[in-house]
């Protein structure tokens, strides 16, 4: 079996290629993809060459963990039916290249407990689920809030807002400098940090990745408030120690989805408690990837950016 796959061979280095894939197994499903996003987080450090060492990267890598798509074939034995629509999130399935995220390729093949059936109807949004799992990760759980200040109005924030609203509780302040990004509020406020008077917040999610930012959001923070650490920093983080001190400021660092995530989360989606509309502002043919990755990176008016592995440009 062979696929198109996105790869990356290096910094900044990236091209579709023909790849070999390991034949599917006990437990397998194979997944044509119809729809893969692109993340202007964790991709965007593998593409500029910024993440640190980590367990399972090297180049050539294939990327993306956003990834929708068609079962074309399925180990009886799992449950799922050929045109099953299904989301996946990456695959490590690949000849000769790591693929630590693996989403970005034509065909997958995947252990059937990594993907979850969803609704042909949710189209290219269906990508999403994993970003709006991580997002609800981030907040569901024993000793966590919902965010009363979320920094940044990417679509990690959007979703934090969206799923505190979702959990009905008051809807969030959101930070954004970008005046690109300002619109697009869905029943809370998003301003300037200089517009915002508030010293008392009680749980401040961080979804910019900006790391420099803490002495800041500390002085933002009521006493014993908390500071969540929601997006990847690549640079050693620090703060002066006596405004933490005098505020008896709580950090928390927040990883990847589970499995109870993203099954929460689908479920919210189902529901119509959860809304993944208006988070897609590009899409692409993956002819034009190497355009689309650009765009995706250095476009400061691309919010997320869809390739579309089925249909031509």
């Amino acid at each position: 079996m062979q696929t198109e796959a996105i790869i990356l061979t290096g910094p900044e280095a990236l091209e579709i290629r023909n790849l070999g894939l390991k034949a599917p197994g006990a437990g397998d499903i194979v997944v044509e993809i119809a729809h893969s996003g692109i993340s202007t987080g964790t991709e965007k450090l593998f593409w500029s060459g910024e993440m640190p060492p980590f367990p399972g990267m090297g180049y050539p890598l294939v990327p993306g963990y956003e990834a929708v798509g068609e079962v074309v074939e399925a180990d009886p034995a799992t449950g799922y039916r050929i045109g099953e629509t299904v989301f996946v999130p990456g695959s490590n399935c690949f000849e000769g290249a790591f693929g630590l995220f693996g989403g970005a390729s034509q065909i997958l093949v995947t252990k059937a407990e990594r993907a979850a059936r969803i609704d042909r109807g949710f189209g290219p949004e269906g990508a999403l689920l994993a970003l709006a799992a991580t997002a609800r990760h981030a907040m569901a759980g024993d000793g966590k809030a919902v965010p009363d200040l979320i920094v940044g109005h990417g679509v990690l924030g959007r979703l934090l807002a969206r799923l505190t609203l979702a959990a009905g509780a008051p809807a969030p302040t959101v930070w954004e400098i970008d005046a690109a990004r300002m619109s697009g509020g869905m029943g809370y406020d998003v301003i300037r940090p200089e517009d915002d008077p508030r010293r008392d917040y009680m749980s401040i999610f961080d979804a910019s990745g900006a790391g420099t930012l803490l002495d800041d959001l500390i002085a933002r923070l009521g006493r014993g408030g908390e500071i969540v650490l929601a997006g990847f920093y690549t640079a050693p983080l620090g703060f002066a120690f006596p405004p933490a001190f005098m505020k008896e400021a709580r950090l928390r660092v927040t990883a990847e989805w589970t499995q109870g995530d993203l099954a929460a989360t689908r479920a919210l989606v189902e529901s119509g408690a959860l809304s993944l509309a208006g988070l897609i502002s590009h899409e692409a043919a993956k002819a034009d990837a190497v355009e689309a990755y650009k765009t995706a990176f250095r476009d400061p008016d691309c919010l997320k950016m869809m390739l579309n592995w089925k249909d031509a440009s």
